[in-house]
């Protein structure tokens, strides 16, 4: 991406996440259209540059520590209301709202936040932190979707086609391992340990995936495939029609179209609910909460326990021992009769 319009303070920033703390670029590049949104804003409000100024066409260049040093909490309320009420309308929203959503703007909340924090405890740039007692947007609390076991089925037995082996081993993997798609098109042959896999997951953090006998039988079909197509010395896993590494993008296509050949409705479901369908099949069946957080990679033990609320067995258990669950009033007699 782009960066040239970056003050040199946000590039600083940019590259501490990116070198020392380890984040992905495409995690670094979210935090710079974030902040640089925000900066736009900033100079926007203040009357820095006419106020009939389009907010894409704003430059940043100028932004320097004495700029920063003036945020104000309450400049970036402004800012979130601004979000929460003009920059966007939300298409078919349940009310004429416009606006990002609470989720967006947490995000973008984040990007502010990690910035402030670098400027006064890394960078040491600010002694005061505008953003230090910022409340976050309430999120609303959803359970993820995901395929049953039945959906599971139908989705990997309708996959044909020429990629067949290639197709079935991903959604395999992806039902079976939970793998986030990033991690599956970032898979290289020298990844494959046999019984295992080497997963770089966010953050860049490695770690293993253990396969079960319908993940190595999937991945061994495709690998004779794959031995008559691969160019010499091409790393990647899995490969595109191209005979080059595998997309992001056409990895979701390819979901996108087995979903529909299965029968399901492929605008419910993305690669990120196979990886909750996994999570979900895997606890309904015995795995602890904490297993499960290391086989996904979660960081935190409050990402995985969502999962836990999604069918827990304890929960019906306790609803069936209710002694009114088996409780019907008796029929009254009629007045007339």
């Amino acid at each position: 991406m782009d960066r040239s319009d970056a003050p040199q303070v946000l590039r600083d920033f940019l590259v501490y996440h990116e070198t020392i703390r380890g984040h992905s670029r495409n995690t670094v590049d979210e935090y710079y259209l974030d902040l640089r949104n925000f900066l736009r804003y900033l100079k926007l409000s203040r009357g820095l540059v006419p106020r009939k100024s389009e907010l894409d066409e704003i430059s940043i260049q100028d932004v320097d520590v004495d700029f920063l040093s003036k945020v104000t909490l309450a400049e970036i309320y402004d800012y979130l209301s601004f979000l929460a009420r003009d920059r966007i309308k939300q298409p078919n929203s349940a009310e004429p709202e416009f606006g990002l959503t609470a989720t967006s703007r947490a995000r973008k909340i984040a990007a502010i936040r990690s910035f402030f924090k670098y400027l006064t405890v890394k960078a040491k740039l600010l002694e005061e932190n505008p953003v230090q007692d910022l409340d976050s947007p309430k999120l609303p609390k959803t359970l993820p979707r995901y395929l049953t076991l039945e959906e599971s089925q139908r989705l990997l037995s309708a996959v044909d086609g020429r990629n067949q082996e290639r197709d079935y081993c991903i959604l395999c993997l992806f039902l079976n391992c939970g793998l986030r798609i990033s991690e599956l098109v970032g898979l290289n042959i020298s990844d494959d340990h046999g019984d295992n896999l080497r997963v770089v997951g966010k953050g860049n953090k490695e770690r293993t995936v253990y396969l079960n006998d319908a993940c190595r039988a999937a991945l061994d079909r495709y690998l004779e495939v794959r031995r008559s197509l691969a160019p010499p010395r091409v790393a990647a896993l899995f490969l595109s029609t191209r005979r080059t590494r595998m997309s992001v993008d056409a990895v979701q296509v390819m979901v996108k179209k087995n979903l529909t050949k299965a029968g399901l409705d492929a605008s419910l479901y993305s690669t990120h609910k196979l990886r909750h369908t996994a999570a979900t099949l895997m606890l309904q069946n015995g795995v602890d909460v904490r297993t499960l957080q290391e086989v996904l990679g979660h960081e935190n033990l409050n990402t995985t326990q969502i999962y836990t609320h999604i069918d827990n067995a304890e929960l019906r258990t306790a609803a069936a021992a209710n002694p009114l669950g088996h409780f019907t009033p008796k029929e009254t007699k009629n007045d007339d009769a």
